[in-house]
């Protein structure tokens, strides 16, 4: 069971996003480029110059389901409304349910599967597939996929070597969020390396800042601290191979990044409230308490994916001046890209079936809602000028110059009982090694213990 995930923990934040970067954080874009001048700052239409080839198909009725309410929603519908316009096919957006593969389920008992589904992980485009329900892509949907999306984007919307997923939206889970006040005073930079990270930390806490919120309180954010520190470490291949559980937690490779994360989960002074207060901070909190109090807030950074701007957005703080963001810092080689994302999976196939997921393959759908703000997209051909102000263009930039090397988040690619639920499994492992992270030994014990259960003793 793959339903619950972060992908879904966070999904309800990511839908108020849209309608908060509309308004509070509307910053100007700062690029003007050409792409800009040409669409003289309309933004509504999204209209943008077709390059891809669509049928036309009067009369085709569709239905796509997604769990996306508020802004997001209606953004999305301007970009059915286009697809509409383009090949004269109607298309119902339909409201679907947390967690949707449980109510794609009772829709197709019913006799009435929606036509494509928007499905927030690799775990339910396979169940889709396992149940019968998902239908292959034809080839003009793999060519405009191939055109305009690195492979590793195809790959995971691919079960068994055949392609069913068009993954339209995405979500980058490797940043810090910054409070730019207080590394001003502490003479901090935005840091590149883990090392840099630790430097930047030391200035803050001697100009009397606690550098670090974390989530503790959720088990969710400390699986997404880990998997960073892990793929940068270890690389995309043990990432990969640990994600399916075909090395053990016990790896010296998990020691490694474990051992590294103490370098600050282990430092009391470093997080706010000490290993104590951390475990009772909620994910919201971890936020907002980085963002309010002037220059003397209860912490300087926290960490988590573009959704923080959400929460940001509780706050007075404006993102791009008082709060601002850097990609997770490089522990190894590279920086690491950890991502989310809802992929298009056709349900009922048809010639209009394909034809849309044809066109939310394209830059051109992408490119109408990436200019409304508050979504992100894979597609490398979407202009980084379409986005609505710079710290969305810099979090979009991030993701697309990862190329193949950024990776699915890990603990939604495990079973559910190890990587999704609260108070199980990774979750509560990482919790009682930030509760004692002087323990490396026992935390492998216990999540090599807990993932050889769910995954059935593999490994």
């Amino acid at each position: 069971m793959h339903s619950r995930s972060s992908t879904f923990r966070t999904h309800r934040a990511v839908t108020t996003l849209a309608a908060l970067l509309a308004g509070a954080l509307a910053l100007s874009a700062c690029s003007g480029s050409d792409d800009d001048k040409k669409d003289n700052g309309d933004k509504s239409s999204g209209a943008t110059a077709s390059t891809v080839t669509l049928p036309k198909l009067d009369g085709a009725k569709l239905e796509v389901a997604a769990v996306w309410t508020g802004a997001e929603q209606a953004n999305f519908k301007k970009v059915l409304a286009e697809f509409e316009k383009r090949t004269g096919a109607t298309v119902t957006f339909v409201p679907a349910q947390d967690p949707i593969i449980n109510f794609l389920g009772s829709k197709i008992a019913g006799g009435q599967p929606p036509d494509i589904a928007l499905l927030p992980q690799p775990g339910a485009i396979k169940q889709a597939v396992d149940k019968g329900w998902a239908k292959p892509l034809n080839a003009a949907v793999q060519a405009e996929l191939a055109k305009n999306y690195a492979q590793g984007w195809q790959d995971i919307g691919k079960v068994g070597g055949k392609q069913y997923g068009v993954y339209y939206k995405a979500a980058n889970k490797s940043l810090i969020w910054y409070n730019a006040e207080v590394f001003e005073n502490a003479g901090a930079q935005e840091p590149k390396t883990w090392k840099d990270l630790l430097t930047a930390a030391q200035a803050v806490y001697d100009s009397g800042v606690t550098p670090f919120s974390v989530a503790g309180a959720d088990g969710w954010p400390l699986t997404d601290w880990f998997e960073n520190v892990y793929l940068s470490q270890a690389g995309p291949e043990k990432y990969d191979q640990l994600a399916q559980h075909k090395i053990k937690w016990t790896d010296p490779s998990v020691k490694q990044a474990l051992t590294t994360l103490a370098q600050i989960w282990g430092k009391q002074d470093y997080l706010a409230g000490g290993q104590k207060g951390a475990l009772q901070t909620e994910f919201p909190e971890s936020v907002t308490q980085t963002f309010t109090g002037g220059d003397q807030p209860k912490s300087a950074m926290v960490y988590e994916g573009d959704f923080v701007q959400v929460n940001i957005g509780e706050t007075e703080a404006k993102v791009g001046t008082d709060a601002k963001v850097f990609p997770f810092p490089a522990v190894g080689e590279k920086a690491p890209v950890v991502s989310g994302g809802d992929a298009a999976v056709i349900l009922k196939d048809s010639k209009a079936a394909q034809a849309l997921a044809t066109f939310l393959a394209s830059p051109d759908a992408a490119t109408i809602q990436a200019k409304l703000g508050g979504y992100l997209s894979p597609n490398k051909n979407v202009p980084i000028s379409a986005y609505p102000n710079p710290v969305q263009q810099k979090i979009a930039k991030a993701l697309i110059a990862s190329g193949d090397d950024f990776r699915f988040d890990m603990s939604d690619q495990a079973p559910q009982a190890f990587g999704g639920t609260p108070g199980k499994g990774e979750w509560k492992d990482l919790q009682d090694f930030l509760k004692n992270p002087g323990d490396v030994a026992g935390a492998q014990a216990k999540l090599e213990k807990d993932a050889a259960a769910a995954y059935g003793n593999g490994g």
